[in-house]
């Protein structure tokens, strides 16, 4: 038998006047859902048309958004329950999901804190990776700050990578098979595959580690001698088991933010190739440890406003980096079916939650028509219109105002190269920026890319584009665009630039800090680049310590090489990591923590990890060439 609820409920967003929740239960859901301040009802809204949007996505899954309006006292303790009609009667949240209570409480709590005091933020959540799942670390930080509106964390930003649709493990990905048959998860039909429906996709247990060979290829960007060569259209290294359909990203979904479906399901019962088979082990006791803690990430969910942006692995790996994988992804019909896929489950999941009013009448009656019918010309409308969607991007009205920027869609292609890294943002995107940060003085930008990087990493980067191989190195930075390049730095330098800046990244699977100011100005805005990187996902040692050296030697602020950067009107100072000496980049599984004071600026800088350490990063010396 299914639980009520197969996935959150999931806390999304919170201001003075509106609250959103997300969840996604076998059927459509009545009820009640109620506030409680002091054990007394504050508020009761039923779940009908007018507050709940239901999408359903198969036979017993359908995602259930609540928006209201709301009037709560600001600062103050909350409680809330979801009071679900069910064949045993009315279930509270507490009878239907107990772990999702904290010690001594019977329902799940927020507080509403329009100035930002504190923040959980980072990326990267890999299932399967070889280290533990840092949102732990969040939940054993609010469980310790329950009703304490200055030190509970007022949100949680995830900048990108919340699912790896292009890196998944084989025993996940026959779980995923077994919920599609036991919710009943819609099919689909395939152009430009040997695979005429989704269905018979799911059925080939035989894939496992060879997903790759039914995936498209071009051949665009061949060189001259290889004239009519193949090429993969997804380049990562890691696509043997790549998600497909929409209904492998659903059930992806419902499996990494919940515990329900893991219990239904089975790890084992396929044939694993040979040539896996040590693979296929460490793949499998990682996900029995991800498994195991993922009651306290539902539970943290649940306490805290989340929002989210996407960033490549959430479709596939180097995701629209160049114009050339652009053309030959998007005329592709299997390919643009499966990026459309991953991005109607990326809407559904995690962008709708942001702020649905983004979404116009034209974008939900689109979607509306493949919820009523999701037949084959309902979900090409559909996935035409994710794909051709440009408000990803949002804001929230706090102090200091967060702005989340959509790093992926919007991309300046390169004049020079179709095969050259695109710019990560297009000149109307930078000027809708630009809009959104005049009159403020303390912002908090999320970029999911760094905008301040490692020059060392960059210089690699930069040297595999000229060497016509920028998907080897994920060449994606901002500075990899000259456009887009000098277009943020002019931002950075513009008079009603924000006198607090505050950049939220992730993406590179390591932490590390940046002061910035500009040079030859005397009242210079304070920027700080703060990276958080992964959440569960690791650089790997001792590779990062050398690049963190060299970086060091090369690039110290006495360098020549400085002035062949675009950041050379900047002086940018690493921070260090507490007790590492002259370390200042971490590749350690965290979640990142920030503290900020009264006017915007940050007073601590950290890393939190499960077994109770931090990684704090320090103020320390200008650079120096050793």
């Amino acid at each position: 038998m299914l639980d009520n609820i197969l996935a959150g409920p999931i806390l999304r967003r919170l201001s003075t006047t509106q609250l959103i929740l997300w969840w996604v239960s076998p059927q459509p859901c009545r009820g009640q859902f109620q506030c409680y301040i002091d054990d007394q009802s504050v508020m009761n809204v039923a779940l009908a048309k007018d507050s709940v949007s239901e999408y359903r996505v198969g036979a017993n899954a359908v995602i259930h958004l609540l928006d209201i309006e709301i009037d709560l006292p600001i600062d103050t303790y909350i409680e809330y329950d979801l009071l679900l009609d069910t064949e045993r009667g009315i279930e509270p949240l507490a009878k239907s999901l107990p772990h999702l209570m904290y010690d001594g409480k019977s329902r799940p709590s927020f507080i509403i804190q329009p100035q930002i005091t504190n923040i959980l933020h980072g990326s990267c959540r890999n299932p399967h990776a070889g280290c533990e799942d840092s949102l732990l670390a969040g939940d054993n930080l609010i469980s310790n700050a329950l009703s304490d509106s200055e030190s509970r964390p007022s949100l949680l930003m995830m900048s990108g990578d919340q699912i790896y649709a292009d890196h998944v493990a084989a025993p996940t990905l026959y779980a995923i098979h077994q919920v599609i048959d036991l919710l009943g998860l819609n099919d689909e039909l395939f152009d430009g595959c040997e695979l005429k429906t989704a269905d018979e996709l799911h059925q080939l247990n035989e894939q496992y580690y060879y997903r790759h060979d039914y995936l498209p290829t071009t051949e665009l960007g061949a060189p001259w001698y290889r004239k009519n060569a193949k090429q993969d259209i997804f380049t990562s290294v890691y696509a043997h088991n790549h998600l497909i359909s929409f209904a492998e990203v659903m059930a992806m979904y419902l499996m990494v933010w919940s515990p329900s479906l893991w219990s239904k399901v089975s790890l084992s019962g396929y044939d694993v190739p040979s040539a896996f088979e040590k693979m296929h082990k460490g793949e499998r006791d990682a996900i029995t440890g991800f498994i195991d803690g993922l009651p306290q990430v539902q539970r943290l969910l649940a306490h805290i406003p989340t929002y989210m942006i996407f960033d490549d692995h959430d479709v596939t790996d180097d995701w629209n980096l160049t114009a050339l994988w652009e053309q030959a992804a998007y005329e592709n019909p299997f390919s643009k079916r499966i990026i459309g896929n991953m991005m109607m489950g990326y809407w559904l999941c995690q962008g709708w939650g942001n702020d649905p009013s983004q979404f116009d009448s034209d974008f939900m009656g689109i979607a509306n028509s493949y919820n009523g019918l999701p037949n084959k010309e309902n979900h090409d409308s559909f996935i035409d219109k994710v794909l051709q969607f440009a408000k990803w991007h949002f804001t929230l009205d706090t102090y200091p105002k967060v702005v989340v920027v959509d790093s992926r869609t919007r991309r300046w292609r390169s004049e020079q190269d179709l095969a050259h890294p695109s710019g990560l943002m297009d000149w109307e995107a930078m000027c809708e920026l630009q809009q959104e940060l005049i009159g403020e003085d303390a912002i908090l930008l999320v970029s999911p890319a760094p905008i301040f990087g490692v020059k060392i990493i960059e210089t690699i980067q930069r040297i595999a584009t000229t060497c016509g191989k920028p998907l080897v190195v994920d060449a994606e930075n901002w500075m990899a665009h000259p456009g887009s390049a000098s277009t943020i730095l002019n931002i950075f330098r513009h008079p009603k630039t924000p006198q607090h800046f505050v950049i939220l990244s992730g993406d590179v699977h390591y932490s590390f800090v940046y002061d910035i100011e500009l040079r030859f100005r005397e009242h210079s805005p304070k920027i700080w680049q703060v990276t958080s990187s992964g959440i569960k996902n690791m650089f790997p040692e001792p590779l990062i310590g050398c690049l963190d050296h060299l970086n060091r030697w090369l690039y110290g602020s006495y360098s020549p090489l400085n002035f062949f950067t675009k950041r050379r009107s900047m002086r940018v100072k690493g921070r260090d990591v507490m007790g590492a000496g002259q370390r200042r980049l971490i590749a350690k599984s965290g979640l990142g923590y920030l503290e900020l004071n009264s006017d915007g600026s940050p007073r601590l800088i950290c890393d939190l990890h499960n077994d109770g350490t931090k990684t704090e990063f320090v103020e320390g010396h200008e650079e120096q060439i050793p």
